[in-house]
């Protein structure tokens, strides 16, 4: 068994904002750790540059240069992996090449990318950085195909790029859900792409006509935004906050169907739970999202909210077609986005070149 060490620049995993990035942090931890293999998180340092401020980015490299000392004399001398999750220009891992060299310890990236329109502008040092990161990676596993596409562009010999489907912490399926209950929608408050799916959603619903309700599950900075634009609607939406992983599966597991159009998702945790429990997903055909999903009827972009109003329709008058989808998305994830192919994935590749391991 080997001892790994874990870092996550962006957002540690232990943060308590929940998003996406800490759930699947959370998630390739444990499935790493599966087989008996011990994974240490080695540092909380935070380093993200929101706004492109080079400010920011010299005190967080002077922090950054320090903690590099630190784990090179305190790193346990079993330490053979070392493994970064999520190295990109505005969260580079300005930690992980500088130790593992000083330390011959394997080095290997997950959902990595290359940003090189970044190269030039504010973030130009932290893009830099960020590729020279993706360039000392033996291994990196992407989670989507547009993901690949930088990778392969730039390449380095010697490197292996391995697919790991986003997947969900468990092993099994829970029961499948009798899709009879209202619609449901999950997603952070906050402005920008969170804010935006909500404006899109608004605008779906608005065309949807009478029969219909949703539950909406989600809380956050953008809350007053996203009630006023749910406002027309008046009693068909009902807010029920920031809830817990067990309050979010008992909605599953009655819930009509999931629609979230899925404004720049990097993939979409959602989408997989939501799957697992055999809901249909109604979202828009996006890079990323499409990744996620079982094959459907997804709208294009450019087809607007009208598109997904009609597919909402279409789905809402039929229950059966609810629970053939549902059950479609569910053979899905069973086989590809559970953590027992994960971890099979993440070791073939990497096993076999950890020192001391056969």
């Amino acid at each position: 068994m080997a001892r790994v060490a874990f870092y996550t620049p962006m957002k540690s995993p232990d943060s308590p904002v929940p998003s996406g990035d800490r759930e699947m942090a959370r998630n390739l931890m444990r499935a790493i750790a599966a087989p008996g293999d011990s994974v240490d998180l080695v540092s909380r340092l935070r380093v993200y540059d929101k706004h492109g401020d080079t400010q920011i980015q010299a005190e967080l490299r002077h922090e950054a240069e320090a903690e590099v000392q630190r784990l090179i004399a305190e790193l346990p001398a079993d330490t053979a992996l070392w493994v970064t999750y999520h190295n990109y220009y505005k969260a580079p891992d300005l930690l992980g090449p500088a130790v593992c060299k000083a330390r011959d310890i394997l080095y290997v990236q997950l959902e990595s990318t290359r940003a090189t329109s970044r190269l030039n502008g504010p973030w130009a040092g932290f893009a830099e950085s960020a590729h020279g990161a993706c360039d000392a990676a033996r291994v990196i596993f992407y989670h989507t195909a547009n993901d690949l596409i930088t990778l392969q562009r730039d390449w380095i010999a010697g490197q292996s790029l391995v697919e790991l489907p986003p997947f969900l912490p468990s092993a099994d399926l829970p029961p499948a859900s009798s899709c009879d209950g209202p619609m449901l929608a999950v997603g952070m408050m906050r402005h920008g792409d969170k804010l935006a799916s909500y404006d899109i959603l608004a605008q779906t619903l608005a065309q949807l006509g009478d029969d219909w309700a949703l539950n909406i599950v989600g809380d956050g900075p953008a809350r007053a935004e996203v009630q006023a634009l749910m406002a027309p609607f008046g009693d068909k939406v009902c807010f029920l906050g920031q809830l817990d992983h067990d309050t979010v599966q008992a909605l599953y597991q009655t819930a009509a169907l999931l629609v979230w159009p899925g404004v720049n998702e990097a993939y979409g945790m959602i989408y997989l739970e939501a799957q697992a429990n055999g809901l249909p997903v109604v979202a828009q055909d996006r890079p990323g999202v499409r990744d996620v999903l079982a094959q459907s009827d997804y709208p294009s972009i450019d087809a607007g909210p009208e598109a997904l109003a009609a597919r909402l329709h279409s789905l809402l008058n039929d229950r059966p077609l609810r629970q053939s989808l549902g059950a479609k998305a569910r053979d899905r994830i069973a086989t590809r986005h559970l953590m027992p192919a994960a971890t099979d994935r993440f070791w073939k590749a990497v096993r076999p070149l950890v020192r001391g391991q056969t």
